[in-house]
């Protein structure tokens, strides 16, 4: 049997083709290998969440036995196939710096097993407990019941959850080693512009102007902090007897340490709000639409508040324009993917465009307010 048979469980979709694997395997290593091995005798059925466009998320699900009476979910992450930028989908990475975030962080998910075996499943991956609730996705589930006020106290739920992780201390989580010292926004500015110009496709702009409008106007550092890196509401996972509660946080590929801002505006660029033009709306991943919802310029205010800095609109700009120019990079680099026949995903043949689009509106702020 491998994971790419029959219909996906409750909360996931059928495994594609292109990404299955050998389950019986699988759930052999992890028997002899999970820290806490209760429930995991049989073979688990498996789905495919499809909310990500970078590692691959499954949902193992295990029946009901006498070691767990309720069954038990995890879940594995592992890698795409196909070209990797150096130093991403690190697994091992991702899976040590949840289980020492824990303590301090309580929203990260427990982790169960890593494996850097490439005979069980062809490359690394990890297995973690599922964290039950609710994800947001598109829009607002209408069962939720969520009115203006309600979505309101969400949302700043959200802001200040990010603001609580950059308030960890990394020295006493044993984090520190994460970080690179100063010069992050450098780094970053110069990293971000070199994965573009490597993933670049003839039929995407070649965003010259941006880059050397954020590599003139670059800040410094404002702090050093653990950074999520991929903060949204997909990522989020919400109580089901409390939607304005949040209880878990997910997807920690990309963290590390560096400034908090960068953080943000790297949220922000996923961040489509009502009054948005109609090409975001279609770009739009998640209900920051909703009436209730903050506004980029509020949720800059909020956080910035929490977290004690002073922040001018001027200064923003830099951050917004960041955030931007990092998410058109993101995608170029799976639309590259896409084009060379690594992934077959027809949901990444739109990606080019979006590329386009996120250069003309990073071009179109430096223009306006330049």
């Amino acid at each position: 049997m491998t994971a790419a048979s029959g219909a996906g469980p409750s909360g996931a979709g059928p495994v594609r083709d292109e990404d299955a694997f050998d389950v019986p395997r699988v759930a052999s290593w992890l028997r002899e290998n999970a820290t806490d091995a209760r429930g995991l005798d049989g073979i688990p059925e498996v789905g495919q969440f499809g909310g990500g466009a970078s590692n691959l998320t499954y949902l193992l699900r295990y029946a009901a036995s006498p070691t767990a009476p309720a069954g038990r979910d995890l879940v594995l992450r592992r890698p795409p196939a196909g070209t990797k930028a150096k130093g991403a989908h690190d697994m091992r990475r991702e899976h040590d710096l949840q289980a020492a975030l824990a303590p301090v962080f309580p929203l990260v998910p427990r982790m169960v097993a890593c494996c850097q075996d490439h005979e069980v499943l062809g490359s690394d991956f990890y297995v973690m407990e599922r964290v039950a609730g609710i994800i947001l996705r598109r829009n607002l589930p209408a069962e939720l019941g969520l009115d203006a006020d309600t979505t309101r106290r969400l949302c700043v739920a959200a802001v200040d959850t990010l603001a609580d992780l950059h308030a960890v201390d990394v020295e006493a989580a044993g984090l520190a080693g994460l970080g690179r010292g100063p010069g992050y926004v450098g780094r970053q500015v110069a990293g971000w512009s070199e994965r573009y110009r490597k993933a670049r496709t003839p039929d995407v702009p070649d965003a010259e102007a941006v880059m050397a409008w954020l590599a003139a106007e670059q800040p410094p550092d404002v702090a050093t902090v653990l950074i999520h890196n991929d903060f949204r509401f997909d990522n989020l996972v919400l109580d089901p007897t409390d939607p304005t509660r949040i209880v878990g946080v997910l997807d920690w590929e990309l963290a590390t340490v560096g400034d908090p801002l960068m953080d943000l505006g790297s949220a922000l660029a996923y961040w489509v709000q009502a009054d948005d033009d109609l090409v975001m709306q279609r770009m739009r991943r998640q209900p920051t639409h909703a009436p209730g919802m903050l506004t980029r310029a509020e949720v800059v205010e909020r956080y910035t508040e929490r977290a004690g800095l002073v922040v001018s609109p001027e200064q923003w700009r830099f951050y917004e324009v960041f955030g931007l120019f990092r998410l058109a990079v993101i995608a170029q680099q799976i639309y590259y993917r896409f084009v060379h026949g690594q992934t077959s995903n027809p949901a990444f043949a739109e990606f080019g465009a979006a590329v386009a689009y996120l250069d003309y509106r990073s071009r179109s702020i430096l223009e306006t307010r330049g």
